[in-house]
């Protein structure tokens, strides 16, 4: 399956869950859409709670069927607890990063500004969205893409960043300190029914 490319607002209002991470999706109508969407009283199987955490967490992620599965695949080649060791692995991508770092308002943007060749990784640039950064390295900005005016706006509204990422605003670089503890990571996920949803 292929990228998903329509209307996140809507799937975000399926899901019940901001895809975008601005939270804007859920503010005016926090419920699924469609005619019966405010009175919908149909209520999901086990089969279907699992569905939705797996569907919730690779369109958080903006990735395909293929790598959301590949990448849980060499989570469970790791030792310790699967689903943890996968949202660790979903965190460390290089896209999500950038946007983790603040210079970019989402994930998709982050990957736009990844594919197109504007993000270097310990002073090499980078154009793979997917690339796992290691702790310890240093991700930045091209000399010449350092004025463009999504990360200047980013920046400026940008007010949290994550404990396990350094983020020098004078250098416009950013350095992945250690990978992200579990409590770090995003608490609306239940990451036991993706387990359940691959063990059947």
């Amino acid at each position: 399956m292929s990228r998903y490319t329509g209307p996140t607002w809507k799937l975000s209002r399926r899901l019940g869950i901001s895809l975008s991470g601005t939270g804007k999706e859920l503010q005016k109508r926090p419920y699924g859409p469609g005619q019966h969407g405010p009175n919908s009283r149909r209520k999901l199987t086990e089969y279907g709670l699992q569905l939705q955490e797996k569907q919730k967490l690779r369109h958080m992620y903006g990735m395909t069927e293929r790598q959301f599965s590949k990448l849980f695949e060499q989570a469970g080649k790791q030792s310790g607890i699967h689903g943890e060791n996968f949202m660790i692995l979903l965190e460390s991508r290089l896209d999500n990063l950038v946007y983790r770092l603040g210079l970019t308002r989402t994930r998709a943007q982050a990957r736009q500004l990844v594919n197109h060749g504007h993000i270097t990784v310990d002073g090499s640039r980078v154009d793979i969205p997917s690339y796992r950064v290691r702790p310890g390295q240093t991700l930045g900005l091209r000399e010449k893409s350092r004025n463009l005016d999504i990360v200047k706006t980013s920046l400026e509204v940008n007010d949290f960043t994550p404990s396990y990422v350094e983020f020098d605003a004078d250098k416009l670089e950013g350095t992945f300190t250690r990978l992200p503890e579990r409590s770090e990571l995003p608490a609306e996920i239940n990451e036991q029914l993706i387990v359940e949803w691959y063990s059947r």
